[in-house]
């Protein structure tokens, strides 16, 4: 492995841990309905969990309200249920074969208790990009250590790894910045 193919890695693992924490700040509900609120509500389809997304059109009404309209008939009941039982505290109301989903306003207390949870994953994806620093890092001194490359070269190598873990940390800093933004707003 060579100093080139140990940054690329790094490079490309790092922008996976913004990816994952992209996703999962987008897991984390705001004030405002968005579709992707119920991507990780399963529904039971023919004995096999599958995502609502796949089973129904998941659109918006308005800002507040999501609607789910099941490709068949029989699923209405079982996507309100799936719904209803989830952990984001959302109550599903059928109107035929129609399910609206209305989103609560957020109480100024939730408000702060989901800034906090947005500060604490940030500080996880913070902590997966140092882990991969140091991995970076450690595969450098391997290098060095079989005399495979420079110790100038190694340096440089850290220096580079240095900032982009730097990067990455700002980008992850201005993700939550953004989300806690959005979490507040009235």
């Amino acid at each position: 492995m060579t100093i080139a193919d140990i940054k690329k890695n790094a490079d490309a693992k790092m922008a996976k841990t913004i990816e994952a924490f992209k996703s999962e700040l987008q897991k984390i509900r705001t004030g405002r309905a968005h579709p992707g609120i119920l991507d990780q509500v399963s529904v039971d389809y023919y004995g096999s969990p599958v995502p609502i997304s796949q089973v129904a059109n998941v659109t918006l009404l308005d800002a507040r309200t999501i609607s789910v309209q099941p490709w068949e008939k029989g699923m209405g009941a079982k996507i309100e249920k799936a719904i209803r039982e989830s952990d984001l505290g959302l109550n599903p109301a059928s109107q035929g074969d129609l399910i609206r989903v209305p989103m609560p306003a957020l109480t100024e207390e939730r408000r702060k208790d989901l800034t906090k949870v947005v500060r604490h994953a940030g500080e996880d994806a913070k902590v997966a990009a140092r882990n991969l620093r140091r991995d970076a890092n450690e595969q450098l001194k391997k290098l060095l250590k079989d005399k495979l490359v420079t110790e100038d070269d190694e340096r440089r190598a850290q220096d580079e790894v240095q900032k982009l873990t730097d990067r990455t940390v700002t980008e992850i800093d201005k993700l939550v910045q953004g989300k806690e933004a959005e979490i507040l707003a009235v």
